[in-house]
């Protein structure tokens, strides 16, 4: 059955010669992989430059229950992203959330509210001019709304990592916030991509607040592991 959606490429895997698997997450079918014949080939209809990570793409694909490989008919990027392969800033923060997605999305069902959360937030980093030393820090704090994991916030002293929550006494435990980093993560939950460079962090807090971050999802997903392009983004944002 053929079916039109739209799609976020997470990860692209040779398979053959030629050919590749590509780990899409759908708007319409949630996560799914496609087999993709001949897309390594120069003049191929479905390129792998058409499947870049953190690109936008509409699809026409086809949609067989219970099959572990699908099909596309028709695919290509839309919005064409303008900026982000071109822009070092930007392209390193894309390999590092897409890095974050594919860990969080691999059981993934369909979302719409999740998927239109995803769109808008490449579609703004992609337009974004300036600004974008905190965008990830409030990118993986709003995922956490569509991830059943949400912190709980409050003006407390201390965010506990394991509870999801800020509390008035420090946990019998390592994994915590405290003050001013705690103050600091607060403000990240409760900020907008359109604000979030009134965030004033120095390059340690930062650094300190992405990887309590990444602890934080590591915490709550299951088999999450290590996030590879990290030290790529603290290269970036250390300069």
């Amino acid at each position: 059955m053929l079916q039109q959606t739209k799609g976020i490429t997470l990860k692209v895997t040779n398979y053959s010669e030629s050919s590749v698997v590509a780990q899409i997450y759908t708007e319409s079918l949630g996560l799914q992989s496609y087999l993709i014949n001949g897309a390594r080939k120069p003049k191929a209809k479905i390129g792998n430059n058409m499947l870049q990570p953190f690109h936008l793409l509409e699809l026409v694909v086809y949609n067989k229950e219970n099959n572990n490989l699908q099909r596309i008919k028709e695919a290509q990027q839309f919005p064409p992203l303008k900026t982000i392969p071109l822009d070092i800033v930007k392209s390193s923060i894309a390999m590092f959330l897409n890095e974050v997605l594919y860990k969080v999305l691999r059981h993934q069902h369909p979302e719409p509210q999740l998927f239109q959360f995803l769109e808008n937030a490449i579609i703004w980093l992609d337009e974004a001019n300036d600004g974008l030393a905190n965008y990830h820090l409030v990118f993986l704090a709003k995922l956490t709304h569509y991830l059943g994991f949400k912190p709980i916030i409050s003006n407390l002293p201390y965010f506990d990592l394991i509870e999801g929550q800020f509390t008035n006494s420090l946990p019998g435990h390592v994994h915590v916030l405290q003050e001013p980093y705690s103050s600091c993560f607060r403000e990240i939950l409760q900020s907008s991509f359109t604000n979030c460079n009134k965030i004033k962090l120095t390059r340690e807090d930062r650094s300190y607040l992405l990887q309590k971050i990444v602890d934080y999802y590591r915490l709550h997903t299951e088999n999450f592991g290590e996030v590879n392009s990290l030290y790529i983004l603290e290269e970036i944002f250390g300069n």
